[in-house]
């Protein structure tokens, strides 16, 4: 191949990919902004408990309801657990994730730092598992979701499309499958309950739950009035 040939090559090659990117960018772009307004029909982790060869196939229990039909103490359960800093970052918790890099440059168990953007953003458009590229594309969509999403909308979609369950997700498929009520009329203790579920879901049970999960709704509950309780909700 001539010198003229490659430097040809090399141009098209070029555009080719510069292409590619912008409409990966319009594409991936207008659909976390069709997310302001469209509730999601099923998200990444879902179709993959579904259809993953790793897992036994089940039918998905997945119901979604307006954050007017979830209880708020649902609500605080999830952010007092999850992430209490949600009404004040802008997708990522800084300080969590330098304590986390300092926990393990001594040897310490890991812990993760993950915000309920960044969860929502896996959940939704990405894949089980670590490396690079999924890290990379996590924060990506967290900051294009806290660039174009009200918080109070992410909580929405947060607490619908979480995995509450193997194979169980959102809080009113949850509420109805774990307590037999709907998800407006879940109490402090229901709440806590699957808060404190959301870091293990298929391996924490809470009917009956055991003596740990009990112990850990019991600081949620705390930690949720010390955040100030449901006027926290206001501060969205």
């Amino acid at each position: 191949m001539t010198k003229n040939k490659k430097r040809t090559f090399l141009a098209k090659m070029r555009r080719w990919l510069v292409s590619l990117l912008l409409v990966w960018l319009v594409v991936s772009l207008s659909s976390v902004l069709a997310l302001r307004w469209l509730d999601p029909p099923t998200t990444a982790f879902m179709l993959q408990r579904q259809y993953s060869s790793e897992y036994e196939t089940i039918r998905l229990q997945y119901l979604w309801r307006d954050m007017s039909q979830i209880s708020p103490q649902l609500s605080m359960s999830v952010i007092a657990s999850e992430d209490q800093k949600f009404a004040d970052h802008w997708g990522f918790d800084v300080g969590a994730i330098e304590q986390v890099i300092k926990d393990r440059q001594a040897g310490k168990k890991m812990r993760g730092a993950s915000t309920i953007s960044q969860q929502l953003a896996k959940n939704l458009f990405l894949w089980s598992g670590r490396s690079w590229v999924r890290k990379g594309l996590e924060v990506y969509f967290t900051t294009a979701i806290e660039a174009i999403i009200p918080k109070q909308r992410i909580l929405e979609l947060y607490l619908n499309v979480v995995e509450f369950g193997d194979g169980v997700y959102g809080a009113e498929a949850a509420a109805q499958s774990i307590f037999g009520v709907d998800a407006k009329s879940l109490d402090a203790n229901q709440a806590a309950l699957l808060a404190a579920r959301l870091p293990a879901p298929k391996r924490y049970q809470i009917k009956p739950p055991s003596d740990y999960m009990q112990q850990r709704a019991r600081w949620i509950q705390k930690q949720a009035k010390q955040l100030g309780g449901e006027d926290y909700l206001y501060k969205l």
